[in-house]
């Protein structure tokens, strides 16, 4: 049970830091006033994603009872949701 609860602490962790690090994609300078539609999706990835990566391991934790691979799954979504975002994000 503690493993379990330090593994969501964890997850928590990990996504108010890649919030944090999404941030920058807000803060990159831009070249033109509108965001393209790959931009404005990248923003959202970069700064929503994760805690929406969050929610779903939430979910699927409560639906299935595996809440330590649920966090696994979490913490996994929450890097891929970032960094995709950050990449499409306009530098």
């Amino acid at each position: 049970m503690v493993t379990v609860v330090l593994a969501w602490l964890a997850v928590l962790a990990v996504c108010v830091a890649a919030v944090l690090f999404g941030q920058t994609a807000r803060t990159a300078p831009r070249g033109r006033r509108f965001r393209s539609r790959t931009g404005r999706i990248g923003l959202f990835l970069s700064l929503s994603g994760p805690w929406l990566a969050v929610l779903v391991g939430a979910g699927a934790g409560a639906l299935t009872g595996a809440w330590l691979v649920a966090a696994a799954g979490a913490a996994a979504g929450v890097v891929l949701s970032s960094v995709v975002g950050l990449s499409l994000a306009p530098h």
